[in-house]
């Protein structure tokens, strides 16, 4: 099994990157999990280009589309999602009959230096997604003072985050198994 993650910030040091890190290190045995790197690279969605997609455009939707299940963390910028990750998901939904969200599970996390954690980013991206055609499963992991739990290297240093971690990535699984065992 194959899961795609995406940090949805842009951020040399971001405490969201990290979590997609943890995710890779921390899957089920048997569960791949390649990191996506190329939101920055994906030019502001316009309809009118539809059919003439920039190749960033075509990668995005060709990882999704490859991958059995995604894992998405998010910062929260102004009490949402950043407009980067907003923008790969405007492009991912489309074409709208063919769009390599539709139907793939998704499992969400969101990582801030405040005490709420992203929530409000969080509740924002399950909405998104959902809209988008996306399958969000139940839960989510929310990370409150990331700037905390994040060493100076870049890693999810701790433990309780890393076990949530671990469970929500267990429920992706499950949730993605019946699609896999459908295609």
């Amino acid at each position: 099994m194959r899961i795609l993650a995406i940090a949805g910030s842009l951020r040399a040091g971001s405490y969201n990157a990290a979590l997609a890190r943890a995710a890779a290190e921390l899957a089920p045995a048997g569960v791949e999990v390649e990191l996506f790197d190329g939101l920055g690279d994906l030019p502001l969605f316009d309809s009118d280009l539809e059919g003439e997609e920039h190749a960033s455009v075509l990668r995005l939707r060709d990882r999704i589309a490859a991958a059995d299940a995604l894992f998405v963390a998010t910062p929260e910028y102004n009490g949402s999602i950043p407009g980067v990750l907003k923008n790969a998901i405007d492009w991912a939904s489309r074409p709208r009959s063919d769009a390599a969200l539709q139907g793939k599970s998704v499992a969400i996390a969101g990582a801030s230096p405040g005490q709420y954690g992203a929530l409000w980013a969080i509740q924002d991206l399950r909405r998104v997604l959902g809209i988008a055609g996306a399958r969000v499963v139940d839960g989510e992991l929310s990370v409150p003072r990331a700037h905390e739990l994040v060493d100076a290297s870049g890693e999810l240093s701790s433990d309780a985050m890393r076990s949530r971690l671990r469970n929500l990535l267990s429920a992706l699984v499950e949730d993605s198994l019946p699609a896999q065992l459908a295609a």
